[in-house]
């Protein structure tokens, strides 16, 4: 499973909190920590839209030598449905439905399918978009503000998560960025822009045929009878 797969997964899992009212009631001033922007966003987001940039950098004998800069538009709405569309330097769509997730590679003419529970685990998307109680999976920590970001890290408590930690950035009560240092001393830099809260998305976003002549390949448990 990539990084972007997983990242992809602009997963959110339904329900708010009880607290969701005095959540939301609270000026932006009260929110200024990462952490309690974090959970104003998961409680107070039904969906979002916007674009991306992402560039990931090598370790040991290529640190500092960066992959080609991805760039494309994601959009999410609860609960589970997400896309994910890398426009360039090549394209790659991600989409779930809900339960399951579809990554279509065009130069490959193939379709990867998966459980969505199976693809998210303790991941990115679970940190950013998911509902649940992140401290069940994660040591969550404020960071320093670093460009005129408020930062919060975020650390696996099971080493099968894939990578070591990342660090997301809030401005405004809006993800900004975020950082992942995977298990192999890669990091990944990812950059959102135009984010907007809780805008009408077209009923077939989350909807995904794979087109005639494609491979179809299914992993895990997913299931035929599931697909759309």
């Amino acid at each position: 499973m990539t990084f972007i797969s997983k990242t992809a997964a602009l997963l959110a899992r339904a329900g708010a909190g009880a607290g969701l009212a005095a959540v939301l009631a609270l000026p932006l001033p009260a929110l200024a920590g990462a952490i309690d922007q974090l959970h104003a966003f998961v409680n107070g987001t039904q969906a979002a839209s916007g674009s991306f940039s992402q560039v990931t950098r090598g370790s040991g004998s290529q640190a500092g030598q960066a992959a080609p800069v991805q760039a494309g538009t994601f959009s999410f709405q609860r609960p589970g449905r997400f896309r994910w569309a890398v426009a360039k330097p090549y394209e790659q769509l991600i989409v779930s439905d809900g339960k399951q997730l579809f990554q279509y590679d065009p130069d490959l003419s193939q379709v990867t399918v998966r459980e969505v529970g199976e693809a998210i685990g303790a991941s990115p998307a679970q940190i950013l978009f998911g509902s649940g109680s992140l401290e069940q999976s994660f040591d969550v920590a404020e960071q320093p503000d670093r460009d005129g970001l408020q930062w919060l890290r975020a650390t696996p408590k099971t080493p099968e998560a894939g990578f070591s930690r990342v660090d997301i950035a809030f401005k405004d009560g809006l993800p900004a960025r975020l950082e992942l240092l995977d298990a192999f001393g890669q990091t990944t830099a990812i950059t959102f822009n135009g984010v907007a809260r809780n805008p009408q998305l077209p009923a077939d976003s989350f909807r995904f045929t794979a087109p005639a002549g494609v491979d179809v390949v299914r992993m895990g448990g997913a299931s035929p009878a599931a697909r759309p």
